[in-house]
């Protein structure tokens, strides 16, 4: 199914009705002509009509014409046509194919092709669009006139332009840890249904906040147009910690900030990133200008990355890539590291993430699949061992990814630039990988990011497509925003991961005796070292010590349900800020977990509930990011719900009449079960159902949990002779994940 451009002029043309702008997730009707060239199509030959794979536009069916998506397909002429969909019948990123073959008949020039997506001529809705702005989405024809399936696309293109919806959420954005006197910024945005930046935003808003702010305004305007606004130049001269409130004209609280800490001096600071996403070069949607202008300007990100699969870079593209990078990086202000998703098959060592302290470096791709310009494959790493030595002498810094391929770092890794795993991203949560790295005995630092494919770099909404997930994002402790900076944190996994939140997170080990600190990690031989009596996540220390005190500080974006305090493998202790007897009528049930390690990981959890002996007062439910996938409450005694998960966990809570009163039974293909509600307390009762960590959970919580900052230490007995990887990992009550980076000592 190779493609050609052969006479592209006399293929024929195609159009879209009607044209336009069309918000994002609605449901239309779209009627495509195609009008065959001076070479028709003849017997047997085929068109197909093509979608990106990131795109979560409907899925075509021609079945229920009552039904969302409902398609007819006809010929001008009466010839007979089969149609097929399939989501992988075309070369990627145009993977999505609409495959309209004529199988009586044949068309002469001018005869045409109709397509109607969401003809709603018998009472269908229409098609959903996809959920995601692009200024530019293509219905791509490619035809076959000759019947030998070589395709030629048309010389131009049909398109609409999909955009943003009324505003629904809010967000207010702070950096988490300043100077005093220090000035930092206030980002604020609306966001539609779907997750994307809205333009109609329009009126006035008022800010308080918790402490003074210097230059901080009573008021600000947002006018139609606008996707966000920053505020620049604010600061605050005295230790504080703060957060920002939000309110429309009629005095309605719209959003709180995430929490900024204000400190007399600290050698660090903290420093927001998303090191991975793609655009429409490779997998992705919208320009990589436009992925970079969304990251800065709309997700007031600190630093990114762009990663595109490296068999779809093209020498022009990378050199443009790098164009970029160096055009937008700008010390204090956003930085932006050259590099490339090293995409090997899972046979092959899996995933890895390339990134560059410097533009104008040779990449060093897994294949040349989709490149068909081959005056660089020497240069090609096929194996990530490959790889490995291709970069020893490079200043970069890689971490193993989980996508469709995953990273196997148990047969290959180098510890001298292989820093950290990705824990999560839009694909959904891959704890286990942080436990090969155990298992191995690696020290790496754990990181999050999206791998985003929908060009929202930095607030990555997953969408109603096969990501499971809200994009994660990393924290950089560094002294300064600086490529340079970023990079040491990176390269001493100085950093914390979180499924998307900003939260303040401090991780300290202290040592009753001078531990000694080392530089570098010693498993690659001789390194410097200093003696020290506190470390911080990353850093590792050697010590005669027998025991350690674990030291955690964090203030939450949100409630905070629990807190595991963790030794490689092992967790020590589950830690929740509220007691048994603040437990109240709340219960809550998750659905978690992954089929396998691959592609086909996802898990569907689509069940129901069923109450006896008491009712339910109230419902919600959280990280159900796919609004075509809900939970909803169908009378007080039964709740029904469409989910699945990939690694990660979503699910709902119940406020019951009663708090101890009579049974719950849980219906789901995997897991099907029956509790009396007085037997649901504090402790997780689990439900196992194989695969990875796949499980239900129920358990109960507080009525209203106040609890958003914790601040514990413990006193953490050390094993002898191995690696003890003390770490945290906290649950926000809004589905939140939050991860430090492990402080590894030996004794």
């Amino acid at each position: 199914m190779s493609q050609t451009n052969y006479l592209s002029e006399r293929m024929g043309s195609a159009t879209v009705s009607p044209s336009g702008s069309f918000e994002a997730g609605s449901f239309q009707s779209f009627r495509l002509v195609y009008t065959a060239g001076y070479f028709g199509v003849d017997d047997t030959g085929s068109l197909k009509i093509v979608h990106r794979f990131a795109s979560d536009m409907g899925r075509p069916q021609w079945s229920d014409p009552t039904a969302a998506n409902y398609t007819t397909v006809i010929a001008s002429n009466g010839a007979i046509l089969e149609v097929q969909y399939d989501g992988k019948r075309n070369v990627r990123p145009w993977d999505k194919t609409l495959f309209i073959r004529v199988v009586r008949g044949f068309l002469r020039e001018g005869d045409q092709i109709i397509v109607c997506f969401g003809d709603r001529s018998k009472g269908s809705p229409g098609m959903r669009i996809q959920t995601f702005a692009e200024p530019t989405f293509e219905f791509r024809v490619l035809v076959d006139p000759f019947a030998t399936y070589r395709y030629s696309g048309l010389p131009e293109q049909p398109c609409i332009a999909v955009v943003a919806g009324a505003p629904v959420t809010w967000r207010a954005i702070l950096p988490t840890l300043r100077r005093c006197g220090q000035t930092f910024s206030l980002g604020f945005k609306g966001e539609d249904k779907w997750g994307n930046p809205s333009d109609q935003v329009q009126g006035v808003f008022t800010l308080r906040a918790s402490q003074p702010i210097a230059g901080l305004p009573e008021r600000i305007e947002m006018k139609r147009g606008q996707h966000a606004l920053r505020l620049d130049s604010l600061t605050i001269s005295t230790p504080s910690d703060v957060t920002i409130s939000v309110y429309d004209a009629t005095e309605k609280l719209l959003c709180v900030s995430n929490p900024l800490r204000i400190v007399s001096d600290a050698p660090l600071l903290h420093y927001w990133a998303d090191l991975h996403g793609q655009s429409e070069e490779t997998i992705g949607t919208n320009s990589a200008r436009e992925l970079i202008e969304f990251a800065r300007d709309r997700a007031f990100l600190d630093a990114m990355s762009h990663q595109g699969n490296d068999f779809q870079i093209t020498t022009p593209f990378w050199n443009h890539l790098n164009e970029l990078t160096a055009e937008f990086n700008e010390n204090g202000r956003f930085i932006i590291y050259p590099g490339y998703e090293w995409s090997g098959n899972t046979g092959l060592g899996g995933d890895r993430n390339v990134m560059f302290m410097h533009e104008g470096r040779q990449i060093h791709r897994s294949s040349h699949a989709l490149v068909d310009d081959l005056a660089d494959v020497a240069s090609d790493a096929n194996s990530a061992n490959d790889l490995f030595d291709a970069l020893k002498n490079e200043d970069t810094v890689v971490f193993a990814h989980i996508g469709g391929r995953y990273a196997d770092i148990t047969i290959a890794h180098d510890l001298r630039i292989e820093k950290s795993v990705e824990v999560h991203s839009d694909w959904g949560t891959f704890e286990w990988l942080i436990h090969d790295a155990f298992e191995q005995g690696y020290r790496v630092g754990i990181l999050a990011n999206s791998d985003g494919h929908k060009g929202r770099h930095g607030a990555s909404h997953p969408g109603a497509s096969l990501f499971g997930a809200y994009g994660g994002l990393s924290c950089l402790l560094a002294r300064d925003l600086s490529r340079e900076a970023l990079f040491e944190a990176l390269r001493k996994r100085h950093h914390y991961a979180t499924t998307g939140c900003r939260v303040l997170l401090d991780v300290r080990a202290n040592f009753e005796s001078e531990a000694k600190l080392f530089a570098d990690d010693p498993n690659m031989g001789t390194t410097n070292s200093s003696l020290v009596k506190t470390a911080i996540m990353g850093d590792i220390l050697e010590t005669q010590d027998a025991y350690v005190e674990l030291k955690m500080e964090a203030i939450g974006s949100a409630a905070i349900e629990r807190v595991e305090i963790r030794n490689r493998l092992e967790v020590l202790e589950t830690y929740r800020p509220y007691t048994p007897n603040e437990l109240g009528r709340r219960i809550r049930v998750i659905w978690e977990g992954s089929e396998y390690r691959g592609r086909g990981r996802q898990t569907v959890w689509d069940g129901h509930c069923a109450i006896e002996g008491n009712q339910v007062e109230r419902m919600s439910q959280f990280n159900m990011w796919n609004l075509d996938k809900q939970v909803v409450l169908k009378g007080p005694q039964q709740i029904e719900w469409s989910a699945l998960t990939t690694g990660g966990f979503g699910g709902f809570d119940i406020w019951l009449d009663d708090p101890q009163a009579g049974t719950l039974s849980i219906d789901t293909e995997l897991v099907k079960c029956k509790i009396a509600i007085s037997d649901i307390g504090l402790d997780d009762l689990v439900f196992e159902a194989g695969g990875i960590k796949r499980q239900l959970r129920i358990f109960r919580l507080p009525d209203e949990n106040h609890h958003h900052a914790v601040d514990i230490s413990r006193r953490i007995k050390l094993n002898d002779h191995v690696d003890n990887a003390l770490y945290v990992c906290l649950t926000q009550e809004n589905g939140h994940l939050i991860w430090s980076s492990p402080i590894y000592v030996t004794r």
